[in-house]
């Protein structure tokens, strides 16, 4: 099985990983289009910074033993209080930041519209520790959930490892759910070849490029359809390494994804193989550009903990590559006025290896399971396949969120945002081909992304070679799998 996994913003960021913003009404099908931008606009900000996921940071692994706090009061203060209609059926949905997500209450809304006979209810289990929260319900004897939102890999593998989740495969086989539309993703999150979540929200990496940089050197932007060695070459042209009047061809965040991740596109290797020899040539080419003055220096970035946005904005950096996450920032900063010296800002499609078909990029979600525990199961897995298909999809795009597929219309809509960039090119950035997590499902994904990182680390302040630290990895790795 072979994945790659969501890491979020940034470490501070971590803390509150979750789509937040201030709730829409759901637009009428009739609606004005200027009023759908207008919520595109001022929800995408909130709606895709909470998807967030570390990116080679501190990932948390298996989830630790709730807090002694009185939980099950907790939830049942924390869910809604309107009373069902007479006959209803109460599906109970388990998720975080109610009032703060603005796409809850538009899916809930249509969902109960075309199924007048179940009411949803929300039950909040907060943010900061929701899967250790949400796994000690479930393995309790007070969960009545009926839905639960996943937020994150690790989390997923505890809950499937307790045996509290449902297997999906048989409701997916009946009703002939198209799984394609995943662009791979859900092969990557089966556990012993059993599926026992569906995606419903995703980002995904892209390079970001400032425009004026490449027109000041009259220098062609960059493409949908780079290999990485074009890549390369095209950073270097942008660079100008005079003091006092520096441009950087690219930018590398410190996260070990922005680097260690490129070599998983090709979809042979994974980043817990247990052998770490593909990622060579791509630790070659970023430590010539930065010995090239291409990019800014590692240690010095890690030292003055320069945030990725931070360094963009200053408008010296040509093209960075980064989660679609950064739209909303961008957006929200060139509008406000605060990020002056990248407002002509552009995305391409990441570069990829020779013979990789264009568009194969690093992926993050969020996915709703359903718990062995659920009452009525059919009820459960039909809002599961709303939500996670294409009318959940073409709902949460309109609130400005990123869905797990994505259609001709749903990029339509959400490259209508005002501030999204007019070129095609950009727009072309919506329509993926394959999508890898950052992190493989797997037991020991903490363990060993403690060792990835700190391999990284060691190889890009040079405190050890490539090969020196190529070899600690398959080391200390092919350890943690023997175990």
């Amino acid at each position: 099985m072979k994945i790659p996994f969501r890491i979020q913003e940034d470490f501070t960021i971590m803390e509150s990983s979750d789509a937040s913003c201030t709730g829409q009404p759901l637009l009428e099908s009739g609606g004005k289009v200027m009023m759908k931008k207008r919520i595109l606009s001022l929800s995408l900000a909130a709606a895709m910074a909470g998807s967030l996921v570390a990116c080679g940071g501190s990932q948390t692994g298996e989830t630790t033993a709730a807090p002694a706090a009185d939980t099950k009061a907790e939830t049942e203060a924390a869910a809604e209080t309107e009373a069902p209609a007479e006959g209803q059926k109460i599906l109970k949905w388990a998720m975080w930041d109610k009032d703060l997500t603005v796409y809850y209450q538009p899916l809930i809304e249509a969902y109960e519209s075309a199924h007048p006979d179940v009411k949803v209810e929300l039950v909040d289990l907060g943010s900061s520790d929701y899967q250790t929260v949400l796994a000690t319900q479930l393995t309790g004897s007070g969960s009545d959930f009926d839905v639960v939102t996943v937020k994150d890999v690790p989390g997923y593998t505890t809950l499937v490892n307790k045996g509290v989740l449902e297997p999906l495969d048989e409701y997916i086989a009946k009703d002939g759910v198209d799984l394609s539309a995943f662009k791979g993703l859900t092969d990557q999150i089966k556990v012993e070849d059993k599926l026992y979540e569906l995606p419903f929200r995703s980002d995904f990496w892209v390079v970001f490029y400032n425009k004026d940089i490449f027109d000041a050197a009259g220098v062609d932007y960059p493409t949908n359809d780079m290999t990485f060695e074009q890549y390369d070459a095209l950073a270097r042209s942008v660079t100008n390494d005079m003091p006092g009047q520096e441009v950087y061809g690219a930018h590398y965040h410190t996260w070990r994804s922005a680097v260690q991740l490129f070599g998983i596109l090709d979809g042979k290797n994974s980043i817990i193989d247990g052998n770490y020899d593909f990622l060579k040539p791509y630790y070659e080419m970023i430590l010539a550009e930065q010995e090239d003055g291409v990019c800014q220096d590692y240690a010095t970035l890690k030292t003055s903990n320069l945030h990725y946005s931070g360094a963009f904005s200053q408008g010296n950096v040509a093209m960075m590559n980064m989660g679609t996450w950064f739209i909303s920032t961008l957006i929200d900063k060139v509008k406000a006025g605060e990020y002056t010296d990248c407002g002509n800002w552009g995305m391409v499609k990441y570069p990829h290896a020779e013979g990789v078909e264009p568009g194969s990029t690093l992926a993050t979600i969020t996915s709703l399971a359903i718990p062995t525990t659920a009452k009525d199961k059919d009820m459960s897995w039909d809002f599961v396949k709303f939500v996670c298909g294409e009318e959940g999809a073409d709902i949460l795009a309109s609130t400005g969120t990123i869905p797990a597929i994505m259609t001709d219309d749903i990029a339509n809509m959400v490259a209508s945002i005002e501030g999204f960039p007019a070129d095609e090119g950009s727009k072309e950035v919506l329509q993926t081909a394959n999508l890898y997590l950052e992190m493989p499902v797997s037991t020991k994904s903490s363990e060993m992304e403690t060792v990835l990182n700190e391999a990284h680390d060691n190889i890009m302040t040079g405190n050890s070679t490539i090969d020196e630290g190529i070899a600690d990895m398959n080391e200390k790795i092919s350890a943690i799998l023997a175990q």
